[in-house]
């Protein structure tokens, strides 16, 4: 799928705002309604819109993020994954190339539940070593959710 420069303004909109009204779009992007509504149907269907996510306020998101650049001992990537998705604080990993081999983001409620986090990352069988990170605050963000 091809995307030309009015499709990405409409997924610049609606990644700021989701909730939008198609008329508001169409005001914004200079078409009409039913051309704005066509392009969002044609980007849900060709995949440019996997679907619509809740982007929490400040007041509901956890309190504490984190962090943490893994190395982990070769062929141990599926056994420390599985290990990660098990820890409700860890909300992403992703593999990287570098010195680290995966970025592990944690949001926690407490240092207390990011202490015990780290503590299984670092004890999790197949884990080198670990290095913890943590925002203390919010310059830019660009994030879709």
């Amino acid at each position: 799928m091809q995307l030309d420069e009015i499709d990405r303004k409409l997924l610049t909109l609606l990644s700021e705002n989701a909730r939008a009204p198609v008329a508001t779009l169409a005001r914004q992007l200079g078409l009409a309604r039913t051309t704005v509504q066509a392009r969002i149907d044609r980007l849900e269907q060709g995949g440019a819109i996997a679907g619509y996510t809740l982007k929490l306020g400040e007041m509901a998101r956890p309190r504490i993020r984190a962090t943490a650049l893994v190395s982990i001992e070769l062929r141990a990537g599926p056994s420390v994954l599985q290990r990660l998705k098990t820890l409700p604080a860890v909300e992403s990993v992703h593999t990287c190339s570098g010195r680290v081999d995966l970025i592990v983001r944690i949001a926690a409620e407490s240092t207390t539940e990011l202490d015990e986090t780290l503590d299984r990352i670092g004890e999790t069988k197949g884990v080198r070593s670990s290095e913890s990170l943590i925002h203390l605050s919010t310059k830019l963000s660009r994030s879709r959710a």
